[in-house]
């Protein structure tokens, strides 16, 4: 996937744009990315609040990284589709150099072979969260208690095909617990998932597996050697089903018995699950990798059998792969269950040494990823917003501009609303009346206040209700409190 444009270095010595041309230009935004009008911000920073208040209450500590990260710090850590999938950012400068054809030979050059060529290309924006988390860790190992808890809300960038539910940049909400291999760790994620979804009432299910279970299978079959290529086949079964998976793997050049062997033992153990999922499950080929999975998973469903969660369903997906090779234990995907667009809407997994490739061995970590693009489109699918966030509200009183006289009397009323915490302004020009209300309606505000030469003599104020259309003449300290009290009591966001 090519996902350079050489030309950007240079765009910008070319001479200005005159006004004619300006006006040829077909206005758009970049394929994959969006947006977002008032009421869409709105709902999407419901959703980031929701989520953050439960990052808080489970006691997860803010952190943000750069946009863009040295190339070298993201390569080869999300496997073969996800280092194409990476937006690289080409070296300032190329357009001083004498030489611009060896330049471009040289890029065309990487783009083919998918070389790294630093005197190209030696930063890209970051691709998830988890990576630049395990950087950051690593750089300040010192300075942080152990085990440590963090949460990140940032965009992330991928050069994927767009489609629905599938955008070039897009927000994660990342959570996790970092320092410790205890399962613990694994059943806080499970039960912040569990309120995360009951917060934003979204049914869902969350599907788990285990990369060393996937790994018992790959030495059962005699492909321990091609793990990597197993998983990013079987990563593929939610979309093309068993039979592309097979597809996949003939063309990888599995031999025949490999395959069958694989499936066999998935669709075996996907069944095993199905009759009694909360039963150890002993089929796991055995190895030291299918050892080290039944005990751990026999461990999280004891506790899940003690402790049951109360708004989603905990299900094996022995199919679920996470293709990303930085993790080593359990897996977990999340999907809403109800309406005509069931998205993953969260995805984590543990990672046992993701900070060693940045000289920090041994910590073990694990995390969880809210996809907040996803979610906003299942909650939209399912109507699940507050009655408040079903249309736009710029404000909740509107002070009419009724000319020069009356600006600084309702300067000082609409002070007085927002220093209580209701907001509201002043139209800027003294129009009709007519096209004040008109304007007050367009904004989706609820009330007007209104005060012209009568209303300044007996220092009070017209309060009209645009919903129901009742107007009281008010003194002001009167108007102010019903404002307050209908604000906070039935008209907050």
């Amino acid at each position: 996937m090519l996902n350079f444009d050489f030309n950007l270095q240079i765009i910008s010595h070319q001479k200005p744009l005159s006004l004619q041309s300006i006006m040829g230009i077909n206005i758009g935004i970049p394929r994959g990315t969006r947006d977002f009008g008032p009421l869409e911000s709105a709902r999407r920073n419901f959703i980031l609040k929701t989520i953050e208040c439960q990052f808080h209450k489970y006691g997860f500590l803010p952190l943000q990284t750069p946009a863009m990260e040295n190339l070298d710090t993201l390569i080869g850590k999300y496997g073969e589709e996800g280092d194409q999938l990476l937006f690289k950012i080409l070296n300032s400068g190329l357009h001083e150099q004498k030489n611009k054809d060896v330049i471009l030979e040289k890029f065309k050059l990487s783009l083919e072979k998918h070389l790294h060529a630093s005197e190209i290309t030696d930063k890209a924006l970051r691709y998830d969260l988890t990576v630049p988390f395990a950087r950051y860790v690593s750089m300040h190992r010192q300075e942080l208690p152990m085990p440590f808890r963090r949460y990140q809300i940032q965009p992330v960038w991928r050069a994927d095909r767009p489609q629905k539910g599938r955008y070039r940049e897009f927000y994660q909400c990342d959570a996790d617990i970092i320092g410790t291999p205890s399962l613990l760790s694994e059943w806080e994620l499970i039960r912040l998932a569990d309120d995360v979804f009951g917060a934003l009432k979204i049914p869902a299910e969350l599907r788990w597996n285990h990369r060393k279970l996937l790994q018992a299978i790959a030495d059962f079959a005699s492909c321990t050697d091609r793990f990597s290529e197993f998983t990013l086949c079987l990563d593929k079964w939610d979309k093309s089903g068993k039979e592309g998976v097979s597809e996949e793997m003939k063309k990888r050049n599995f031999q025949e018995k490999q395959i069958r062997d694989i499936l066999s033992c998935i669709e075996q153990l996907n069944g095993f699950f199905a009759s009694d999922f909360h039963n150890v499950p002993y089929f796991i080929p055995s190895s030291p990798s299918g050892d080290i999975t039944k005990n751990e998973i026999s461990f999280i469903y004891a506790l899940y059998k003690n402790f049951p969660l109360k708004h989603i369903r905990l299900v094996p997906d022995f199919t679920l792969a996470r293709g990303l090779n930085y993790y080593t234990g359990f897996i977990f995907e999340a999907k809403a269950l109800q309406g005509d667009f069931q998205p993953s809407i969260l995805g984590g997994g543990r990672y046992d040494d993701l900070t060693g490739i940045f000289g920090q061995p041994g910590l073990s970590g694990v995390g969880i990823s809210f996809g907040l693009d996803r979610i906003y489109d299942v909650m939209e699918n399912l109507q699940l917003f507050p009655e408040q966030l079903k249309t736009t509200r710029y404000a909740f009183c509107l002070g009419l501009n009724m000319g020069e006289q009356s600006i600084g009397y309702m300067f000082d009323f609409i002070h007085k609303l927002r220093e209580s915490g209701v907001p509201a302004f002043q139209f800027p020009e003294n129009k009709k009346i007519s096209k004040q209300f008109e304007y007050a309606d367009k904004c989706g505000i609820p009330y007007a206040a209104i005060a012209g030469e009568e209303e300044i003599r007996q220092q009070s104020i017209q309060l009209k209700n645009l919903n129901n259309k009742e107007q009281k003449n008010l003194p002001v300290d009167e108007a102010l409190n019903i404002l307050k009290h209908e604000y906070f009591q039935h008209g907050k966001n």
